[in-house]
């Protein structure tokens, strides 16, 4: 049964939603963006319903100055105190929970990894976490590369170039992005997220072709990272289509344990 819950969170109020199950691991779903707590497309409460029916407890909420709740939205990088807020309201109407998981896409992924630990959480499921340091409305640097290195290596893409099918000033613009782009050691984001991740027991899920995930990998990689990924094969970010939902499920469920 799903419910309805308003609490606070520093001096505002946060309205969240409760699906409520009998398991003991619960998990806590945060949205990424400024997406309300429903997600694209209403991916985030399908999903929530589907697990409450297996049987596992699922909370979702607003943050400050999204969707139901009161405040100001300041992003996720200030997103620490609804967090923890919504965990502790999460436990206080779950009693029976021993154990809780974090899951969020993108920058709500970035927002867990920082704050996950300040906030109780157990363990982390993260998709496409948010690594980027944003300088401009072109795709990142890493991305940008990956599908250069795709299309070199695909004779229609020549034939498109040699017969003027390709627009050279999206070209001119893409490998000035990644020829002109500073250096990522120097991105303060990618270097926070790592070191949070460091310390946390996460599984990362990544959608094989989405730009957010390709610089997450690049990242990984100059990161040294140890973890391994479970890839899902779309290049949809909110993993909209139906197999990419039944996909994100199953990785989710396994993750949960």
């Amino acid at each position: 049964m799903r419910r309805l819950i308003t609490y606070p969170c520093a001096g505002e109020t946060l309205v969240g939603s409760l699906d409520a199950a009998a398991g003991t691991t619960g998990l806590l779903i945060v949205s990424g963006g400024n997406e309300i707590r429903c997600g694209a497309h209403r991916g985030m409460a399908a999903l929530a319903s589907r697990l409450a029916a297996d049987g596992v407890p699922v909370f979702r909420f607003d943050r400050r100055g999204i969707g139901d709740s009161t405040g100001e939205n300041g992003g996720f990088e200030t997103s620490a105190d609804d967090i923890k807020a919504a965990a502790a309201t999460f436990r206080a109407q779950c009693p029976h929970l021993t154990r809780l998981v974090g899951f969020g896409n993108c920058d709500a992924a970035s927002a867990l990894a920082l704050f996950g630990r300040e906030a109780g959480l157990d363990r982390l499921i993260l998709a496409n976490p948010w690594v980027i340091a944003p300088t401009d409305d072109l795709p990142p640097a890493d991305a940008i590369r990956a599908r250069y290195a795709e299309k070199l290596r695909d004779p229609r893409a020549w034939l498109r170039l040699i017969r003027g099918g390709v627009d050279l000033s999206k070209l001119a613009s893409g490998l000035g992005k990644i020829f002109g782009s500073r250096s990522p050691e120097a991105n303060p984001l990618e270097q926070a997220i790592f070191a949070a991740l460091a310390t946390h027991d996460a599984t990362i899920i990544l959608a094989e072709r989405d730009a957010t995930a390709i610089a997450f990998r690049a990242a990984a990689k100059r990161r040294r990272y140890p973890g391994s990924f479970v890839t899902i094969n779309t290049a949809s970010h909110s993993f909209a289509r139906t197999d990419d939902k039944a996909a994100l499920y199953e990785a989710i469920r396994v993750a949960l344990g």
